[in-house]
């Protein structure tokens, strides 16, 4: 496939991409919204509340399986069971975004569809660790990431100028998805039992999946001749591979508070309950933080507004996090603003990734970044269960850790925003 450097300048955004020779980006018409287009975001939303919101809930599940199921076993060995479902979520993009590329949507999201069903309805009869990592981790994060890569993917065929905002509304199904769950969690698992709590959850699911099977739809035809095979070449493009490097970063740093706030309260005294209703917090903070950074991204730049939402986070963290000790005000302050300015991690960085490759290769280009970031999300989990574990049960090393990956991040974005556009912040980006 032939590749050019090519910069586009629109009105709203430097948009950077290489030209495919299947595609003429010049002449395509986005419809920019329409009946159609947006029964497209409400397919990708509906896709996105099972796969991103059980994502969002690993704080609930975590701190429940390791006061229950898994109560014998360390804070690391729990920590390789979620860090694992984010991993085999975004591992399995670079084969799923190259099969959307080349064959269309259905040929993912269906089986994806059965796969998050069969997954929660297994993992409701685990017991054991073996069990709970086959049923969630594996069959779980496989067919999340066939519901979430195409979906991401399909609201690119319909939006350009507009995609931050399309895709930042389609996203706000995890952050719904994410208080949905827990409180189905905390306040079933109780009365009916754990088991039963996770089939409520699947049949939400069900319901949600056949709907994203019946409107999610492709508008440009396929790219055969990219190949439904992995390819990795794409990261000889600097460009390309300085936003993966970025994306990377974002991807280790956020799944640590999402994951520990919950265990964090539970260790400074915070009752259980409240503990729980952290992540239905920090979710109701991340359903604004997916779509409202989208909207002032497609006006200011989206690269932009990864370093400054990047920049807060590491400051949340390392300034109030750090210092909220046992205020359960500040705990829960800490909970929503992080999960508002966390919100772009997911929402802004597929768009990113649209803005240094062609349309009709973004699935593959997505799936091929969140297959490297698979790598960060596998292991920080653990590692921060292992920093735990290392300072005896304080929290004060685990913080730092994710604050600095954020630092890290915004470091990235910047560099990777410098390789694309130069060094000038005042260009839109």
């Amino acid at each position: 496939m032939g590749v050019s450097d090519e910069v586009e300048m629109s009105s709203e955004v430097v948009d950077t991409r290489p030209l495919s020779d299947s595609t003429d980006l010049s002449d395509e018409d986005y419809p920019e919204g329409g009946l159609k287009a947006w029964s497209v975001v409400l397919g990708a939303w509906c896709a996105m509340v099972p796969s991103m919101g059980l994502l969002n809930s690993l704080g609930v599940l975590q701190a429940w399986t390791s006061t229950h199921q898994l109560k014998d076993y360390s804070e690391s060995s729990i920590g390789w069971i979620f860090g694992s479902y984010g991993f085999f979520l975004y591992i399995a993009g670079a084969q799923t975004g190259p099969i959307f590329d080349t064959y269309g949507s259905k040929f993912v999201i269906i089986p994806g569809s059965i796969g998050i069903v069969l997954s929660m309805v297994c993992f409701s009869l685990s017991e054991e660790y073996y069990q709970i990592f086959l049923s969630f981790s594996v069959l779980g994060g496989l067919s999340a990431c066939t519901l979430f890569t195409p979906a991401i993917s399909t609201v690119g065929h319909w939006f350009n100028l507009r995609r931050g905002w399309a895709t930042g509304v389609a996203c706000t199904a995890g952050g719904i998805g994410g208080v949905l769950f827990p409180l189905i969690i905390l306040y079933a698992a109780p009365r009916i039992g754990f088991p039963w709590a996770i089939r409520i959850i699947a049949l939400i699911s069900a319901i949600l999946c056949v709907c994203a099977c019946l409107l999610l739809k492709t508008r440009l035809p396929p790219n055969k001749k990219a190949g439904a095979s992995v390819d990795f070449r794409a990261l000889r493009d600097l460009k390309y591979a300085s936003t993966t490097a970025a994306v990377f970063l974002v991807e280790f740093a956020v799944f640590i508070p999402i994951t520990y706030i919950a265990s964090y309260a539970i260790s400074v005294g915070v009752d259980d309950t409240m503990s729980y209703l952290l992540i239905p917090f920090l979710n109701v903070g991340a359903i604004p933080g997916r779509f409202l950074p989208g909207l002032v991204a497609d006006r200011v730049g989206r690269f932009n507004v990864m370093v400054l939402t990047s920049l807060i986070c590491s400051i949340l963290t390392l300034a109030l996090w750090t210092k909220a000790g046992d205020d359960l005000t500040a705990v829960v302050c800490y909970a929503v603003s992080f999960g508002f300015w966390s919100g772009a991690a997911i929402s802004l960085t597929p768009v990113c990734i649209s803005q240094v490759c062609a349309t009709d290769d973004y699935g593959k280009r997505t799936g091929t970044t969140f297959t490297i970031s698979s790598v960060g999300t596998l292991v920080g989990i653990p590692i921060a269960g292992a920093i735990l574990e290392s300072d005896g049960g304080e929290y004060g090393g685990l913080i730092v850790f994710g604050g600095v990956l954020y630092l890290a991040a915004t470091v990235a974005f910047v560099i990777a925003r410098g390789i694309c556009v130069g060094w000038s912040f005042g260009v839109k980006f």
